[in-house]
This record gives structure tokens, C-alpha cells and sequence, in this order.
């Protein structure tokens, strides 16, 4: 069992609260699997309909009955959709992405602002009154714009009022906007790493460092070693090879120092039962230290 570091603004009378949703989100292992299902509004339709996507993943069921059969640490959604069909995925351990907004504008014409949607005290009532297993929240800040220190604002205050209730928070960061010339510059990352750690979260998701357009695990390393206490998680990014996907997660995590994934178009774009099994393999390597070999034998049942 990982120690678990509880941050000094968890309140005495949510400790308790907070190491469940970190034992049990992590499986114990310090490290989390994360299924990413924000992407509707994030990319629109792009990543759910078209050539080589199953015909179900149109269909937001799809991502809920993903997350209901498959061993998972948290889904990651927005609220809405959480709101819509929870009721009949009532066991799935959510968090709350607070944040979005569509790709429509590009970065490079004008700085990006993901505005707050709801506060943490909604889901807070929200968990209460239903009695869903809401472990966490999420959100995204872009940095490099000029809307930067809003976004930086909002994210503080998540983090904070999400411990004082007994919730992880997760923060995707992500360098955006005119002034960012490469977003998988190992340096770039590492920063937006230590940026994460200043805020306070659990968890951070970042872009996948890159060395001339090829990802290198040691790349990784500048990254997890700036996050200090906050688990870095990588993107999983466009669908790919099934087995070059578990080898760069097995990597990333045993080379680079990663304490997990946030991982959505590489398990939804597939029909139910792959979708299951490869969601599965990657919980397999990501927090029970399973081989990549293990992870294939999973993949195919």
C-alpha cells in the first residue's frame, strides 16, 4: 500500500473521507488510471463519429457503460452528462470535470479561456443528495495567454475547496496560445508540472514530452521530479497500436517516474467489449504493475 501524503488543508473531520477516495481511486497504489469522457465538448464530434469509430461511441451511453463494466479509478466527466444518466450507472466513481470549452476558436488566434462552470460547493450537494461516489474533481487551466492568472485563480480555489471536503482534485495543464511554439517541449512540461505542484493537486494531466516529433521516457523525468508530491498523469492523445500505447504507459511510468494516465479516445473509439478489456489493461500496468505482456493477454481476453 503507497503512503498517502494527505495535504495540510484536508481538515481533520475529512481525512478520513480523503484517504478512502485516494485508496480506493488509486487502488492502492499511489497511482491513477483515469478515463478521460470530457471530449464532447473538447474536440465536438471528432472523436465519436467517423471513419474507424464504432458506431456506439455517438452515443454518450457508451463512455457510462464503459465505466460501469471496467476497472477503472475515476471517470471524468462533465456534469451534465453525469447528471443525465447517473441514475443508472450508480456505481461508477466519478469526478467532475468543471471546466470546459470547444477547440472551434484556434490557439494560435486568440488566447484560450476555460471558464469555471460550477462551484465545488454544487458538487458537494450534489454527492450528498444522491449519493453517488463522487471522488473528485477536475479542471483545466491553459497557460501562456493572457487569461492565464484567471484560470490560475479558479483552479487555487477548486483545489483548495475540494480538499476541505474530502475530494481529490486533478488539474489538466496545458500550454496554450500564440506564444507557445511546442507543447511537448520536455522543459515546457516539466514547468507546467511545477505549476500544478504550486496550485496544490493531486493529480496533474500533461502533454507527452517529445525529443524531435518521438517520444522518450527519460524526457518524463524533469517532469515527475518538478511535480514534487503531485502525481503526474500523461494524455493518452489519438487512438493508436494497442501495444505501442501499453508500451509508452509502461514506460512512462516505470522509466519517466508517471504516476498514471488520463486516457480517453484509446478505449472509447472501440466497440463495448474491447473498449472493457483494453480500459482493464490499463489498469492492469498503471496500478498493479502489470507487463505489457500481461496487459495483451488482457487485451484479448
Amino acid at each position: 500500500m503507497e503512503r498517502i501524503e494527505i495535504p495540510a488543508d484536508v481538515p481533520a473531520e475529512a481525512e478520513s473521507l480523503y484517504r478512502e477516495n485516494f485508496e480506493k481511486s488509486t487502488g492502492g497504489s499511489g497511482r491513477l488510471m483515469l478515463f478521460a469522457g470530457d471530449q464532447k465538448v473538447e474536440h465536438l464530434n471528432n472523436d465519436f463519429y467517423g471513419e474507424g469509430i464504432p458506431p456506439e461511441d455517438n452515443d454518450p451511453e457508451h463512455l457510462f457503460r464503459i465505466a460501469s463494466r471496467a476497472r477503472i479509478g475515476v471517470f471524468a466527466t462533465q456534469f451534465g452528462l453525469i447528471s443525465r444518466y447517473a441514475r443508472d450507472y450508480d456505481k461508477v466513481p466519478y469526478l467532475v470535470k468543471l471546466n470546459s470549452k470547444t477547440n472551434l476558436v484556434p490557439y494560435t488566434d486568440k488566447d484560450p479561456y476555460s471558464q469555471q462552470w460550477l462551484e465545488v460547493a454544487d458538487i458537494v450537494r450534489f454527492r450528498e443528495t444522491s449519493g453517488l461516489d463522487i471522488r473528485g474533481v477536475g479542471y483545466t487551466v491553459y497557460i501562456g495567454g493572457e487569461h492565464e492568472h484567471s484560470m490560475l485563480r479558479e483552479a487555487a480555489r477548486i483545489v483548495h475547496e475540494a480538499h476541505i471536503h474530502g475530494m481529490l482534485a486533478v488539474i489538466w495543464l496545458y500550454p496554450k496560445g500564440p506564444y507557445i511554439k511546442d507543447e511537448h517541449d520536455p522543459h515546457l512540461i516539466a514547468g507546467a508540472a511545477g505549476v500544478a505542484a504550486c496550485l496544490g493537486a493531486d493529480f496533474v494531466k500533461l502533454k507527452v514530452p517529445y525529443e524531435q516529433g518521438r517520444f522518450k521516457p527519460e524526457l518524463l523525468r524533469e517532469a515527475t521530479q518538478a511535480a514534487g508530491r503531485t502525481g503526474v498523469l500523461c494524455e493518452g492523445g489519438s487512438k493508436v497500436d494497442e501495444r505501442v500505447f501499453l508500451e509508452e504507459l509502461h514506460a512512462q511510468i516505470h522509466i519517466g517516474g508517471s504516476r498514471g494516465n488520463g486516457t480517453g479516445r484509446n478505449i472509447h473509439q472501440r466497440p463495448l467489449d474491447e473498449a472493457v478489456r483494453m480500459a482493464n489493461a490499463i489498469y492492469a500496468v498503471t496500478c498493479e504493475d502489470a507487463s505489457v505482456e500481461d496487459a495483451i493477454d488482457i487485451l484479448k481476453g
